[in-house]
């Protein structure tokens, strides 16, 4: 009976140690193994809708200027600059014609030879054909009604052919020249008097190319 109480009390002994010393094991606070933690990925601010606009360059104000007359404000601009309008250049050989800077040369009656005016008159159309060297002229010859056809042809013909000489003597190329006569077919004046035949005897320039 003792030796059994002994056995009980040291078997109560042991299993109470035991208990003690698992129950300390127990409350014992765990470690857990905790692998590397995810970082989480760095935030990026969302971007926003409002762009900074470039800035804008613009030209410099070009100054404006007052006009003392009107005192009216204006943008002084560039010239714009136009090529010449030469209207001999510029207009057909008809137009050209009709308004013609060339002048005709008259006569005496019966005769085909320049005196002072006509002389001149050959001169001032010489300079105005060399100026314009591309021109080329037919030089008419006419007369007045007196006379039969075949000696105002005659006429006409030496007239044209006068002012043609003197126009070769003031420099003008004679290539550029023709002759032709019309007798009295073409008056300038219908008129039956002298104040008409004068205006009639005369050589005419028709420019025909340029």
């Amino acid at each position: 009976m003792n030796t059994m109480n002994a056995r009980t009390i040291r078997f109560l002994g042991f299993a109470l140690l035991a208990a003690t010393i698992g129950g300390a094991a127990g409350c014992a606070p765990r470690t857990a193994k905790v692998g590397p933690a995810s970082q989480p990925a760095p935030t990026q601010p969302a971007p926003t809708e409002t762009a900074t606009a470039p800035p804008v360059t613009r030209p410099p104000a070009t100054p404006a200027t007052t006009s003392a007359s009107n005192n009216a404000t204006r943008v002084d601009e560039t010239p714009v600059v136009r090529p010449v309008d030469d209207s001999a250049s510029s207009t057909s050989l008809d137009d050209l014609n009709r308004n013609s800077p060339l002048k005709p040369a008259f006569f005496p009656l019966d005769s085909y030879e320049l005196d002072d005016t006509g002389r001149a008159v050959v001169t001032a159309d010489a300079d105005i054909l060399k100026k314009n060297p591309s021109w080329k002229i037919t030089v008419e010859g006419h007369a007045d009604e007196r006379g039969t056809a075949e000696y105002n042809l005659a006429l006409g013909e030496r007239r044209a052919a006068a002012v043609k000489t003197y126009l070769v003597s003031l420099g003008v190329t004679e290539d550029r020249l023709q002759t032709v006569s019309y007798g009295k077919e073409f008056p300038f004046d219908p008129g039956h008097d002298e104040g008409a035949w004068s205006k009639n005897r005369r050589a005419h320039f028709v420019v025909t190319a340029r």
